[in-house]
């Protein structure tokens, strides 16, 4: 009860059930450990608020919330400094809580602890009892016959939120200056994939323009800057929380509460929207080349800003196709809302199939290229083979014929032999170059050729 209080600060006695013991058959066992932490100087009831009951008239409900030293034992039951546990809501309770209790409801939807059974537990008594031991006050459902609900998967532990958290747009978390903001709810979930997590809760109370600009605030927030150990700008945030990895800031939710219909809802989402579209849409980066048009969003210094409805969250749970993020078009899981299908990691997996098509469409025309000339060098072998070998004019000899294979053994320079003239072979050439070109020479060589 005191870790429940010292998150929320201020519930009734069946969202305290909700959060701790949701396996209990009604709010009776709570309202008795209630009763006695009080009796303990650790809680107070200093208001009320009222619900609708099963005929339609209000019902009045006790609000419990912590007291000084009931702040200072949740805070050594959650493990943290008393300074980081904020007030006690004192004041907020006498003013019915309004806007906590809704805080305090989607808290809940997030968690949606699972209704484990449970044993009748003897209520503490101030005074001796004067007969036996004390009756249970309260019973387990499978005692009392009560049907337990099956609750959707949450998302995080209820020791991982913190309430009305300062986020200082100048100042120090301590002491937030001007224009700082103060968030709903803070979620730390790493364990389930959500390093952090920031929720307004909206409950119709103020105009489009005010939630907007509170998401201007957060923005401005996430845009701080102070030095690192080594001298380095870093983000404000991060030194408090872990980064996601997934790019750009920490996701903010929107939580819409009050219960009106679906085209008002409709218009007051897309209105906060639209009046926020600078801080949560990304820049186009353009790579288009010539007809093609192609890029990727840039989410670098935007807000994932997500939005759902109350009952929706507390109907399907967290991790349901709750979840509207500004800039996609339809309902989706956490998982998915908080995905950039459209950024550089898209960009360069198309970019990557058009270049492996390029590079399979490259091979192909190479390969066509090959075998074409592979065709052509084949052809050209097959025409040369049906064309005979030129032979000499004179001798009948092959026309490319060794100069020297005819008579081995005349010592003749290579420099002696003629060009090719395309007639004779290169031994023919060189007799006809050293036949006498006159008639007493040619006389003289049919002398000294005669035979004997």
């Amino acid at each position: 009860m005191l870790q429940a209080l010292g998150v929320v600060k201020v519930a009734t006695a069946e969202q305290l059930r909700q959060l701790v013991l949701a396996g209990t058959a009604d709010a009776q066992t709570v309202r008795n450990a209630c009763k006695d932490l009080r009796g303990e100087g650790l809680v107070e009831s200093v208001g009320s608020s009222s619900r609708p009951g099963k005929s339609g008239q209000p019902v009045t409900q006790q609000l419990w919330n912590l007291t000084t030293a009931g702040l200072a034992a949740a805070a050594a039951e959650l493990d943290r400094p008393v300074r980081e546990m904020g007030g006690t809501a004192r004041e907020a309770a006498k003013a019915g809580a309004a806007h906590a209790l809704r805080v305090t409801d989607t808290i809940d939807a997030f968690c949606q602890t699972p209704p484990l059974p449970t044993k009748p537990i003897a209520r503490r008594s101030r005074t001796p009892a004067t007969t036996g031991t004390a009756a249970p006050t309260a019973s387990a459902p499978e005692a009392s016959g009560a049907v337990v609900r099956v609750r959707p998967q949450g998302l995080g532990l209820l020791r991982g939120w913190e309430t009305e958290v300062a986020l200082p747009v100048v100042g120090t978390f301590a002491t937030p200056g001007k224009g700082s903001l103060r968030s709903d709810a803070v979620l730390r979930a790493p364990e389930d994939g959500m390093p952090v997590l920031f929720v307004e809760v909206d409950n119709h109370t103020e105009p489009p323009v005010t939630v907007a600009k509170k998401v201007e605030r957060y923005r401005r927030f996430f845009q701080r800057t102070v030095k690192d150990h080594r001298g380095h700008d870093a983000a404000l945030w991060s030194t408090l929380w872990d980064d996601s990895g997934r790019g750009g800031y920490p996701p903010v939710a929107l939580v819409f509460t009050k219960a009106v219909g679906p085209k008002a809802m409709e218009n007051r989402m897309r209105e906060v929207g639209r009046l926020a579209h600078p801080h949560w849409h990304g820049q186009w980066q353009d790579f288009s080349s010539g007809e093609k048009k192609d890029g990727y969003r840039n989410y670098t210094g935007t807000i994932p800003l997500l939005a759902t409805t109350l009952s929706l969250l507390a109907a399907k749970g967290p991790h349901g196709p709750v979840w509207w993020r500004y800039g996609h078009d339809t309902w989706q899981t956490l998982n998915h809302a908080l995905d950039n299908p459209d950024d550089i990691r898209a960009y360069r997996a198309r970019d990557g199939e058009r270049r492996a098509a390029r590079e399979t469409r490259d091979a192909e025309w190479e390969r066509q290229r090959q075998e074409q000339l592979a065709e052509l060098e084949r052809q050209a072998r097959e025409a040369a083979a049906r064309v005979p070998d030129p032979v000499c004019g004179q001798c009948q000899g092959p026309l490319n014929g060794d100069p020297y294979s005819l008579d081995p053994r005349e010592d003749w320079d290579e420099e002696e032999v003629p060009p090719a003239d395309g007639q004779h072979c290169p031994d023919c050439r060189v007799e006809l170059a050293r036949r006498p070109k006159s008639r007493i020479g040619r006389m003289m060589r049919r002398v000294t050729d005669a035979p004997g």
